[in-house]
């Protein structure tokens, strides 16, 4: 389960349905094209949190579909409703997906236990592994290191999906627990999660740049920083680019240039700006992405 993951894009039509030949093709670019380890699956970047159960679904049958073994599925299945959770963890353990994970539950202040029952629930009902998914920035969670040990205390929970710049208590986590997978969610701090030890990283933009990633995460491994060092000053030219046009939007538009389906995005989202459109095609060309 170590490696690069990417974040799965999820391209829909003006109806905000899936558009199912084109979710095969953005699987295909991420396994065969940016040779990526693995897929997190309905996570932020498949829009989840505007979806119905059953489109859930969709995606993740589709995934496991075309993936058909090639490399590592996550199912992120977390919702603050706690009956959906569990059956898309069932349904997603159904399919053979290697672990489960789970954003933390927001919007309501939840106490810690009340989110420690909630993780623990999901894993009694699935019987299959779960990578907190920690995100505060936009869940308004935050877990402590005395928490964390709570929630690692079921044997089950393998590892974390850690989206903060709190790098001390990454180091923090590193150093309490070799042995529990820990992925860097930030794709623009990449190579401080790789300097700190993290077992992967799961990303958005790595569906249009995972090489670069890939190039980044291999280079710390070889103690050659100040070279991953420049592939990262690349990388962050290209995702500053991204945010000014759009981030889903314009990581659709650069997969389009590309020849692959990649819809747009779920309302009330705004779609991609047509005027914008030459500036993604000089990002495609600049960077050969």
């Amino acid at each position: 389960m170590k490696g690069l993951f990417s974040a799965l894009l999820v391209p829909y039509d003006e109806n905000g349905q899936v558009k199912e030949q084109g979710l095969r093709e953005i699987i295909r670019n991420n396994i065969d094209v940016q040779q990526l380890d693995g897929l997190y699956v309905n996570g932020s970047s498949g829009e989840n949190f505007m979806l119905t159960t059953e489109q859930k679904k969709e995606i993740f049958r589709i995934t496991s579909e075309e993936n058909n073994g090639a490399v590592k599925l996550i199912a992120q299945v977390g919702s603050i409703n706690l009956d959906e959770a569990i059956e898309l963890g069932k349904y997603a353990t159904e399919l053979g997906y290697d672990s489960l994970s789970a954003v933390t539950p927001f919007y309501y202040k939840f106490t810690f236990d009340e989110i420690k029952n909630y993780y623990d629930a999901i894993i009694e009902a699935t019987g299959n592994n779960m990578i907190v998914y920690a995100i505060p920035a936009l869940t308004g969670v935050s877990v402590t290191l005395e928490q964390f040990d709570q929630l690692f205390e079921n044997e089950k929970v393998i590892g974390v999906k850690y989206t903060d710049g709190n790098f001390f208590m990454l180091e923090r986590l590193r150093k309490k627990y070799p042995d529990k997978l820990i992925y860097s969610g930030f794709d623009e701090m990449l190579i401080y999660g790789a300097i700190s030890g993290v077992d992967g990283a799961i990303g958005s933009t790595y569906n249009i740049h995972g090489k670069l990633a890939k190039q980044i995460f291999d280079l710390v491994q070889k103690d050659e920083v100040a070279k991953a060092y420049e592939v990262q000053h690349v990388m962050n030219d290209i995702i500053e680019k991204v945010l000014e046009l759009g981030l889903y939007q314009t990581l659709k538009e650069v997969l389009k240039v590309k020849g692959i389906d990649a819809g747009t995005v779920k309302k009330p989202m705004s779609s991609f700006d047509p005027a914008k459109q030459e500036a993604v095609k000089k990002l495609v060309e600049d960077f050969n992405l």
